[in-house]
Parts: structure tokens; C-alpha cells; sequence
């Protein structure tokens, strides 16, 4: 990798790369990009100004001209190439993740392979960017093909620093589009790194950039330029809103992946055990940190006390530590805004009738450490009930009948994810009808991969990431009509 003199403990100096060049802070405006671990300074980031945008979508402009006409061996080499150069950079880029995020080692090691595979499965899509032919009478012909959409602007958000940027970056590079990615402040150096290996693997300098800056400055510049053909934002509802308008001013294409509020229904035939060993584990992952993490916790009541008292038990004795330690189970939060709003939701529920069964508080003195908490009892208008907490946090409340449960499960406007356990077929077959999700686990916590699209309804957005669907909402659809 380019550019890793040190400024504190192997991580990199930060930079932009726009056409190709690093561009460093020299007179610009910077961002102190903090270690939530130790609170302490990592490096400056340079800020774009109006100057660098307007660079970024000239280069980008030019990039899309070039790679349109890229055949698909060549955009399947550079996707493959840059896999092996995550393969081979992993320990590097994860450690890079885990001081800029927090997340344990073990998590960004894992994060790293999430690019490899993703990256190997854009590289065969390449390749199967079929259009098709209609049936016609003889002297007419008709065909359906798909042309990538244009230059794409990518806001990536900052709790997955390095899957992210890859999910930003692979689709339209496979799809034949430029991009300009706009990766989170509080963690660019994984964002950078994921876009330095598609570099070196082969891709034109021209057809992806990465920028930081203030972020409404960045995306009203963006989305104002008619260059700018799609907009792919992971992050809140309420920006996603935001931006959604913006890109309807030029009626740019979107695909949003916006906030949850995980349901998981736990139903009295369950296997208890399994469920509480993958729930306390997938709830605490990346501090609660992540968009689809199990939160609501709807349980039949025939359980709830069992599953309540184990739940509570096994988050107690995690391990809470700087994410590089060995044997840590869960890092810092990333930003010190997440123990604030974990306080506030918190301390209302608490206030509105709530139990604390464990944690509630902040850990240590330094850094921004969370305790895993359990709550229970809670009221249905508590704001942490209706607000995605986006913490350790799990909220545990009993329901009598499967109809109550589904009710609740839909109650929000969210849909991104949701979990249930059951060993009853029919009553799997009807969840997966009934619940209002764009992702929905039953007896398994796995539902992120490679092939499979990531995406959510309702306030939880539309269109989809990874699998051929991410892909192609890259892809424009033409008709074709000759006589």
C-alpha cells in the first residue's frame, strides 16, 4: 500500500485520491480522526473544498467514458485482483479498522473477507450482464440491454469502515460506472485502503475517487451537478430523507439502505439455548453498532423469563475492551455522540417504567465504552422502542400470541432485518410472508453475503446491495425496437 508513514501506531497519513493523486491536507481544512478506544488523536484529514469536487467530477466524468468500454475480463480482473490484495493486506487493513472504529480485531479481520468475497462475486457478474431478445415476427427484431447508469456518487457511513466502502465501490465498477465515494470522517483510512487495492489491482485512475468533507457541503455539490447520475447513501433515515430530495432535483436514481429496529421474535418451541448463544452474541456485535442488529426483543411469554434472566446472565460477563486486546468481546462505541444518545434512550425508558437487568452506564474513564444493557418492561412509547438505539442494548418485552407478535414486529416504519426462532415449519412459512422486512432470519443470524441482496422496505429504503441485484442498480434498462 502507498502512503503508510506512521502517525500513531501504524496507522497511515490520510489523504484524498482524487485522479489518481494523494491529495494531502496541506492548506485545507481538517478533521482530527480520534482512536475511540484512548480518545486519543490518530491523524488529520483533509477536507475537500469546492475546488476538489468540481476535480473529482471531471475526473469522474472522464472515468465513465473510459470504463463504460471496459470489456468484462477487465473489470472482472481488477475486482479479482483487488480480493487477493485484501487477501493478502488483511491484517494491515483490520488493524487499521479496529484503532479508526473500535471494533474488535476479529471482527475487522472478518469485515476484510466480507470485500474478498463480495469482490470475487461482482468479478462473475461481469460477466453475466445479459441483456435479452423478445420474440418477433419474421423482419422484426427487438432486445432488451443494460447500460450502466452513469457516474455515481457513494456516501458510506462509518460503523462498517472497510465493507462499506466495498459495497460502495464494487457494484459500479463491476456495472461499468465511475464513482465518487464520500467514506465517513471518524474512519477513512479503511475506506482509502479498500479503494488503494482496486487501484493497484489495475483500475484506471479516472474511475473512482475518494473525498471527505463537511458532509452537506459534499453532497449538495455533488447531487447539484448533472454529472452525477446515481446516489448509493448507507446511513439514518432522516439524512437519507434529506439526500433523497436533493437527488430528486435532477431525478438522479438512488438506492438507500437506511436505519432499523431489529425485531426478533422468540416463540415458545424455540431452542432456547441456540437462541440465546447467537442472539447475545449478534446483539453485541460492533457495540450494537450495526444497521441490522437484533434490538426488540418480542418473546412468547411461555419463555420470557428464561430467555430474560439467560439473556441478561450472558451479556453481564462479556468482555468490554480496547478492540485490539486479545479476548475482548466487545470494543469502545465509536464516537463519543453514541454513549450521549445510549444515556438519553436509556435514562428515558428507565424513567418511563423500564427495569435495568445489567449495564446502563458508561465503562472506564477513557474512551467511549459502553456497558451491554437489558431492559425490560418497557413501554411501547418510550422513544428507545420507536428510535433505532444503535447501541448495546437489548430491549425484552412478552407477548402472548404469534398475532401479537407479528403486530409488533410491523408496528414500526422500519423493515431493514428481522429474526425469529421457531422449530414450527407452517409458522416459518407464515413469518415469511407476514413480517414486513427486507431481510428476515429465521433460526439463524446470517443474512449478509456476496450473492444475496441487502436491503430494506418502508423508512428502511429501497433497492439493493450485493448479489445480482446490486449490480444491476447500477444498470439502466434499454429497449431496443428495429423493423
Amino acid at each position: 500500500m502507498r502512503d503508510t508513514v506512521s502517525t500513531d501506531r501504524g496507522y497511515p497519513r490520510l489523504h484524498m485520491i482524487i485522479d489518481g493523486e494523494q491529495i494531502p491536507a496541506a492548506h485545507r481544512r481538517t478533521h482530527t480522526v480520534v482512536n475511540p478506544a484512548t480518545a486519543a488523536a490518530l491523524g488529520a484529514l483533509p477536507l475537500a473544498e469546492p475546488a476538489d469536487l468540481d476535480r473529482a467530477l471531471d475526473a469522474a466524468q472522464r472515468g465513465f467514458r473510459l470504463w463504460r468500454e471496459a470489456p468484462a475480463q477487465q473489470r472482472a480482473a481488477v475486482l479479482l485482483g483487488a480480493a487477493q490484495l485484501l487477501r493478502e493486506r488483511q491484517e494491515e487493513i483490520a488493524r487499521i479498522a479496529t484503532l479508526e472504529e473500535g471494533k474488535t480485531l476479529a471482527e475487522s479481520r472478518i469485515e476484510v473477507m466480507m470485500n474478498v468475497t463480495l469482490f470475487e462475486f461482482y468479478a462473475g457478474e461481469c460477466h453475466r450482464l445479459y441483456g435479452r431478445q423478445l420474440v418477433r415476427p419474421a423482419g422484426l427484431r427487438s432486445t432488451v440491454s443494460f447500460e450502466p447508469v452513469g457516474p455515481v456518487a457513494a456516501f458510506a457511513p462509518w460503523n462498517f469502515p472497510i465493507g462499506n466502502p466495498g459495497r460502495k465501490l464494487g457494484a459500479p465498477i463491476a456495472a461499468g460506472c465511475s464513482v465518487i465515494m464520500k467514506a465517513a470522517e471518524e474512519a477513512p483510512a479503511s475506506a482509502l485502503a479498500v479503494l488503494q487495492s482496486l487501484l493497484d489491482a489495475g483500475l484506471p485512475k479516472e474511475v473512482a475517487q475518494a473525498v471527505f468533507g463537511v458532509p452537506d457541503e459534499v453532497s449538495r455539490h455533488l447531487l447539484a451537478s448533472p454529472v452525477i447520475r446515481k446516489l448509493s447513501f448507507t446511513g439514518s433515515t432522516v439524512v437519507g430523507k434529506h439526500l433523497m430530495k436533493l437527488a430528486a432535483e435532477d431525478c438522479k436514481r438512488t438506492t438507500m439502505e437506511l436505519g432499523g429496529h431489529g425485531a426478533v421474535l422468540v416463540f415458545e418451541d424455540a431452542d432456547l439455548e441456540q437462541v440465546l448463544k447467537a442472539m447475545v452474541a449478534s446483539k453485541h456485535r460492533n457495540a450494537g453498532q450495526v444497521c441490522v442488529s437484533p434490538t426488540r426483543f418480542i418473546v412468547q411469554e411461555g419463555v420470557y423469563e428464561r430467555f430474560l434472566s439467560g439473556f441478561s446472565e450472558r451479556a453481564a460477563q462479556l468482555r468490554v475492551g480496547n478492540g485490539l486486546e486479545e479476548g475482548v468481546q466487545m470494543g469502545p462505541m465509536a464516537n463519543p455522540r453514541r454513549p450521549d444518545a445510549m444515556e438519553r434512550l436509556i435514562g428515558g425508558a428507565v424513567r418511563a417504567g423500564a427495569r435495568i437487568h445489567t449495564g446502563g452506564r458508561r465503562l472506564g474513564t477513557q474512551g467511549y465504552f459502553y456497558a451491554p444493557t437489558v431492559l425490560s418492561e418497557i413501554p411501547l412509547s418510550a422513544p428507545i422502542m420507536n428510535e433505532e438505539p444503535f447501541g448495546p442494548v437489548a430491549l425484552v418485552n412478552p407477548f402472548r400470541t404469534e398475532a401479537d407478535m407479528i403486530a409488533e414486529a410491523n408496528r414500526l416504519p422500519y423493515g431493514l432485518a428481522a429474526f425469529a426462532w421457531t422449530s414450527d415449519a407452517a409458522r416459518q412459512r407464515r413469518l415469511a410472508r407476514e413480517v414486513e422486512t427486507g431481510m428476515l432470519c429465521i433460526n439463524t443470524t446470517t443474512l449478509s453475503a456476496g450473492d444475496a441482496p441487502f436491503g430494506g422496505v418502508k423508512w428502511s429504503g429501497h433497492g439493493s446491495e450485493n448479489g445480482p441485484e446490486g449490480v444491476m442498480s447500477c444498470m439502466v434498462v434499454k429497449a431496443v425496437h428495429e423493423g
